[in-house]
């Protein structure tokens, strides 16, 4: 069974907004060993949070600043009518890399991290230089 291009940039961009909760499941466990005062005060309690929890939150909030530039770039090459292995790679890869930046934050391996932020951003910018050359053709 084959999957479009246009059809795999819509999937990815479903899966990119999982990806952006994927982290929290990791905050989610570590306010719940904290009790009532974890879910009186979310925000407040960050702070006090145990360090991979605390990594989890800022992977977390990169990952929803992350999915706006991809849900763009994606949105871009889907309405332009890209259709090439490229764009298709690129959303693929888009999602690898953030998964795996997620669990190099939790994880504290920073160098891991940055490696997987720039492959992600590279993905972006390849879906959006697609959709450039595809509407100058």
């Amino acid at each position: 069974m084959s999957i479009s291009v246009s059809a795999l940039l819509l999937y990815a961009i479903a899966g990119a907004a999982f990806l952006i909760y994927f982290p929290f499941f990791w905050v989610a466990y570590a306010r719940f060993q904290g009790g009532m005062e974890y879910l009186e005060t979310p925000r407040a309690m960050v702070d006090r949070l145990p360090d991979y929890a605390k990594r989890a939150t800022w992977a977390h909030q990169n990952s929803i600043e992350a999915f706006m530039i991809f849900a763009a770039a994606a949105g871009m090459a889907y309405a332009t009518g890209v259709d090439s292995r490229v764009a298709a790679g690129a959303a693929l890869v888009f999602l690898i890399a953030r998964g795996l930046y997620s669990i190099f934050y939790i994880l504290n391996l920073p160098l891991g991290r940055s490696l997987m932020f720039g492959i992600g951003s590279l993905c972006n910018l390849t879906l959006f230089a697609l959709s450039f050359l595809q509407v100058n053709v």
